[in-house]
């Protein structure tokens, strides 16, 4: 696994129990991957500037990218982006310096920028744009470009976040299975 994790000003991304990460997949600098956690295919994940936190059981699929923006006079901390647990980041999603919280779905091509807000229990629609500063209030389906507060979630959708992570954490297991 280490030839697919680098280092960036002597950080080396820490790797709890139980990680996937994918040999095309590249993990740089000041990265936290909690328990369980899936990056695959093509994934690009650059904690150099700023931090980068993924909770415990989150997948990160196919052709995402994660990045940071730098502390500045500014915004002094800058933004870290942190992922909450049990969520479900999906092929080609940008993220930069933004927080996610827990149970989270974010459709394929969706872009979310720096200084936004996701609360727990959220849908994000594919190729959805979230805007710097925007705040997403918990229990919602978001849409477009940008993306708005389409209707509250159903209890299905809701239980289908949980899902959708666990899904992730069984096939990730099975890849770990596989590995020698």
């Amino acid at each position: 696994m280490k030839e697919r994790l680098r280092k960036y000003r002597n950080i080396l991304p820490t790797v709890k129990k139980n990680v996937y990460i994918d040999p095309d997949a590249t993990v740089i600098g000041e990265v936290t991957l909690h328990e369980d956690v899936s990056i695959w295919p093509l994934v690009s994940v650059r904690g150099d500037v700023n931090r980068i936190e993924i909770g415990a059981r989150s997948n990160i699929q196919d052709g995402t990218v994660i990045h940071v923006t730098r502390k500045s006079q500014s915004h002094p901390e800058g933004f870290p982006t942190i992922i909450g647990e049990d969520v479900t980041v999906g092929h080609k999603v940008m993220l930069h310096g933004c927080q996610l919280g827990h149970r989270i779905l974010v459709g394929m091509g969706a872009i979310i920028m720096d200084d936004v807000t996701v609360e727990d229990d959220v849908i994000i629609g594919a190729g959805a744009l979230v805007p710097p500063g925007k705040t997403l209030e918990k229990g919602y389906l978001y849409i477009g470009s940008p993306a708005k507060k389409a209707r509250p979630l159903t209890k299905d959708e809701l239980s289908f976040l949980k899902v959708s992570s666990d899904n992730y954490v069984r096939l990730k297991d099975e890849y770990l299975d596989g590995e020698d």
